[in-house]
């Protein structure tokens, strides 16, 4: 295996076939297995910074690219999960990794779970969701019984009336640009106990909130055509995956209800299912080290 390793936590691009650039940052072991890491929304490749230790300890190449139109990524005006897929190879390949894996955290989650629905089992060897977004896993907006009143309204407004769902975005990327205090008190009203001793941590807040930030790079385009499709019925049938996927939830989560994931594990033939108690959102940080050392076992690190 060849592969260039660029520096630790800084942002790299890769030329797609079509001609967009897909820029991404890698963090942990530059001679390690690959884990391409599917970051949050809105978030952005900035997310990797938030795994460096757990990757490092874990000897794991871990890399989070920017998906269309966020960050430094080229904008794509038709977006699909499985075009998402030959993406995550395209950068795989580029890297000089036949063997990789795959993770999604929140809204990446979705897009980790396409992974697993599209690429060639022989290539892909691990694949995590964690807290995914999997809002329209069995039909329009088919988790909205288990929102809050303001996601469920989201997800009807994302089906019906686009404009009025990317003024709910511009508006939440001028709070974290503007008004870093009130984004972050919002946040913490938002979560448990268990996510609040997390996000308060100075050293998280601040890379949390560089990722956050750099996901309006472009403006909220780029990710309002990322969310639209969770909502929306999925284009492939998790109840068909049969390779195993690894299925991460806090059992306290107030963001994405475990009842929404519990339901696509119970569903999809290969899912292993580690709940975690008292966990919220954010147990992809709080179980960071043992979600990786499943990625790295599998992976061979």
């Amino acid at each position: 295996m060849e592969s260039a390793a660029a520096p630790s936590g800084e942002t790299t691009t890769v030329l797609t076939p079509d001609g967009r650039n897909l820029a991404y940052v890698e963090v942990g072991d530059p001679d390690g297995p690959l884990v391409l890491h599917n970051h949050g929304g809105p978030s952005s490749r900035f997310e990797a910074r938030l795994f460096a230790r757990f990757a490092a300890t874990n000897r794991l190449r871990f890399v989070c690219v920017d998906r269309p139109g966020i960050g430094k990524s080229s904008p794509q005006k038709e977006r699909t999960f499985a075009g998402w897929a030959d993406d995550l190879t395209v950068v795989a390949d580029a890297l000089g990794y036949h063997e990789f894996g795959v993770t999604g955290w929140s809204e990446g989650g979705p897009w980790a779970l396409a992974a697993a629905a599209y690429i060639d089992p022989a290539r892909l060897r691990h694949v995590s969701s964690i807290a995914g977004a999997s809002y329209g896993t069995f039909g329009d907006n088919s988790a909205a019984q288990y929102l809050s009143k303001v996601d469920a309204m989201g997800g009807a407004l994302a089906l019906r009336f686009t404009p009025a769902f990317r003024l709910m975005y511009v508006t939440l990327g001028l709070t974290a640009k503007r008004f870093r205090k009130t984004y972050f008190s919002q946040l913490d009203k938002a979560v448990n106990s268990y996510d609040q001793e997390i996000v308060r941590r100075p050293d998280f807040e601040s890379a949390f909130y560089d990722a956050t930030v750099e996901c309006f790079a472009q403006g909220s385009g780029g990710l309002v055509r990322d969310a639209i499709p969770l909502y929306r019925r999925w284009e492939f049938d998790v109840t068909t995956i049969e390779r195993e996927v690894h299925m991460w939830q806090g059992l306290d989560d107030l963001l994405v209800p475990d009842p929404i994931n519990k339901a696509v594990a119970d569903r999809m033939p290969g899912a292993v299912w580690h709940p975690v108690d008292g966990a919220g959102h954010f147990v992809a940080i709080g179980a960071g080290d043992d979600i990786l050392a499943i990625a790295a076992k599998e992976l061979g690190a």
